[in-house]
């Protein structure tokens, strides 16, 4: 009986370390998220108001011809509701991974990661 006592008091303290050990989500600064963005031929544009645009000159489109969105970032949730013409909205969700001065990268929810650089 006593060692059932033993091992019992051994599991949860275990169990009891192993739950006060976990990680703190990373906050990013959103002041450093305002700019112009580029990864290729794909920009990002965020303004200080949480409104933005993107577009891809390779399908020869311009910033005057940009898809708008609003945007967020939430500790490191980088939310963008792209705004369509026609009506209604579009929600993209990703994990931001580093914000600096110069550089940003998140990646979505399927894994796939993005990089840019600050222009």
């Amino acid at each position: 009986m006593k060692k059932l006592i033993v091992c019992l008091m051994v599991c949860v303290s275990f169990s009891l370390l192993f739950n006060s050990c976990e990680e703190e989500e990373t906050s990013f600064q959103e002041s450093l998220l305002v700019g112009k963005w580029v990864s290729g031929t794909v920009y990002y544009k965020y303004a200080s108001n949480y409104t933005g645009a993107t577009w891809d000159t390779s399908d020869d489109v311009t910033e005057a011809e940009a898809q708008a969105f609003t945007w967020t970032l939430v500790k490191s949730e980088l939310t963008h509701i792209h705004i369509i013409e026609a009506g209604g909205s579009v929600p993209k969700v990703y994990t931001v991974t580093e914000l600096t001065a110069t550089s940003l990268k998140y990646k979505d929810n399927f894994g796939k990661s993005y990089s840019f650089t600050k222009q």
